[in-house]
This record gives C-alpha cells, structure tokens and sequence, in this order.
C-alpha cells in the first residue's frame, strides 16, 4: 500500500455549483480510507469516479496524456482543480505512478512510437514492440503485463473498455499478482463485473451522497447481470 487515505477540502471549494465542485459524493465525502492495494471506483456515469481519479493523478505528480488541445464551446476554469483540495497521505516515501485512460492511451503509445523511433530501449518496458503494431486491445494488454511489474501507484479509468471477457479475467490475473508482490496499488474506476469480482478488490461506490464501501454482491453491476444470465429474453421484453 502506498497510498492509505485521502482528504477533501470542501468547504474551501471556489465554488459548490460549478462542475466538479457540484458533485454530490465530492462535495459530501470529507475523507476516504484506502484498505485494499486494489481500490475500485463505481457508479453511475457522471458521478464523480473519473473525475476524483484524475484529481488524484494530479496531487500525486503523475501526467495524463492527452490529445491535442481544440476549441470549445465553453469553458470551465475550474474543471481540473479539485486536485488543489485533494490532500493525499502517503504509507511512507511517495512512488511514482502511471495514469491510463482508456479514452487517452492511444495518444500514448503514438508518443512512445516517436520516442522508438530514436531510442527502441523505451519498448522493453512495454513488451518489446511497438504498440501501434496491435489491435486496441493487444496494445492496452502489452501495457498492463508490462507496465506493472514495475513498484508504483497505478491508476486506471474503465482498464476494461476495449478488452474482450477473457482478456478481463487475465486484466485480474495481472493485478492480482503485482498486488500480491507489495510493490504495486491499484485504484480503478470500472464498470465491468468481471474485474469488481476480485476478491481483494476493496469497492467505493459514488451513487449515494456520499462515498460508501459496499459488497460485490449488492453492486447494480452483479445484480443486473446476474438476472440477465438467469433470464436474458426477460430484458428483451418491451415496456
């Protein structure tokens, strides 16, 4: 564990009606105790998950790759300053760490070809080949079994997005083992029950007012496909 809690500092936000200061469970939660190397984040979309893990990123000196910068219709001064009142508490000397975005690694691994092309010794920590040559999914997968070898503070937004069921239960096998080793932690927001069924896997749901630990077995994610496999034609059935 090299992370063990966290702090928010909402009564100082700039403002309580403006994204993401307006999100319930940021606004609401004061502080979260991290038990497990491997944390996940649930709960419906635009809920705050991506958001606090990006903050987190953030506060903890860790670069988010992302693409080129566009014109916008509006924007929002305040979208990527939660981390300023985000406090985190180390177990320890800090680490470094890697962010992976399922919406952004493309924009990495076109980086890392370019750094290839004047240097191939950057492959080996990557798998040996460059990403570009795989499918999405190979590519995200090179990256995982690579990556996390490597003592560090991992954090992962929706890992499962382009990755097939089996290629999820081998995700599992990967974080179980860097877990297992002391030197790697894990906080992931997720939406696939296949990685929340890891038994170490300690949850933090964002659908209440506040942040709450909950059970495997009373997430929506378990009991909607739980259902669907005992009834599928029930689900197809118009309203």
């Amino acid at each position: 564990m090299h992370i063990i809690r966290l702090t928010i500092d909402s009564e100082n936000f700039p403002c309580q009606d403006c994204y993401p200061f307006n999100i319930s469970p940021i606004q609401k939660t004061g502080s979260l105790t991290l038990h497990s190397p491997i944390t996940f984040l649930i709960g419906e979309n635009g809920t705050g998950k991506s958001t606090l893990l990006k903050a987190i990123a953030h506060a903890c000196n860790i670069y988010i790759w992302s693409g080129i910068s566009r014109e916008r219709y509006h924007y929002n001064k305040y979208e990527d300053q939660l981390y300023r009142y985000l406090k985190v508490f180390w177990n320890g000397e800090t680490v470094p760490g890697s962010f992976f975005g399922s919406d952004s690694f493309q924009n990495f691994a076109h980086i890392l070809d370019e750094w290839a092309a004047s240097d191939p010794g950057v492959l080996t920590y990557f798998g040996g080949e460059s990403l570009m040559t795989k499918s999405h999914g190979q590519c995200n997968m090179a990256y995982f079994s690579s990556r996390f070898k490597i003592k560090g503070l991992y954090l992962m937004d929706e890992p499962e997005a382009a990755l097939y069921p089996k290629k999820q239960i081998e995700l599992v096998k990967i974080l179980r083992n860097a877990s297992r080793t002391g030197y790697a932690q894990f906080i992931i927001a997720t939406h696939s029950p296949i990685l929340l069924a890891i038994p170490e896997g300690d949850i933090l749901s964002f659908d209440h007012e506040k942040i709450q630990r909950t059970e495997y077995e009373d997430t929506d994610y378990f009991r909607i496909f739980s259902d669907f496999m005992k009834d599928r034609h029930a689900f197809m059935k118009d309203d």
